[in-house]
């Protein structure tokens, strides 16, 4: 039970820290794209747009699933029973990590590809707002894990 707990409590942790991280990439490019002697030269570029998305999925899946892993933390048990939620963990982590990882290799790929091309802060913050979205996809891999020996421990998961 000692060990359950323990991964309970990571799970609420690690998706506090991933709302975090994927609210301060967000936050980053937002601030980027409507800041005005580079809007459009930041907002020009569609894969920046596609890393935005990914952030702001990062966000959206963070903020409906930290209630469910606060009652979960707090009482000890789900709000709903059976296994819609520990699957709905499962898997929804799993979509979202991948959201998460392709957009930081977009992100990394297009700042790379144009720091010859153009210099200065836009790319810079370009690498930091990817940068920001790496740490949260990595939080979110480690919850995958976490969820995964949560629905295997519970038998929902077939050996």
């Amino acid at each position: 039970m000692a060990s359950s707990r323990a991964i309970i409590n990571s799970i609420l942790a690690l998706r506090i820290l991933t709302l975090l991280l994927c609210a301060a990439s967000l936050a980053l490019i937002v601030l980027t794209m409507l800041r005005g002697s580079i809007k459009s030269e930041f907002r020009g570029i569609k894969s920046y747009r596609y890393v935005l998305g990914a952030a702001a999925g990062g966000v959206f899946y963070s903020l409906i699933q930290l209630p469910f892993a606060m009652y979960h933390a707090i009482k000890e048990k789900r709000i709903i029973r059976g296994k819609f939620l520990p699957m709905f963990d499962f898997y929804g982590d799993k979509v979202i990590a991948f959201l998460l990882a392709s957009g930081v290799g977009l992100g990394f790929g297009v700042s790379f590809e144009f720091k010859d091309i153009k210099r200065g802060e836009t790319l810079e913050r370009g690498y930091i707002a990817s940068a920001l979205l790496l740490a949260g996809f990595i939080t979110m891999a480690l919850l995958t894990i976490l969820t995964s020996m949560n629905c295997k421990a519970r038998g929902f998961l077939a050996s």
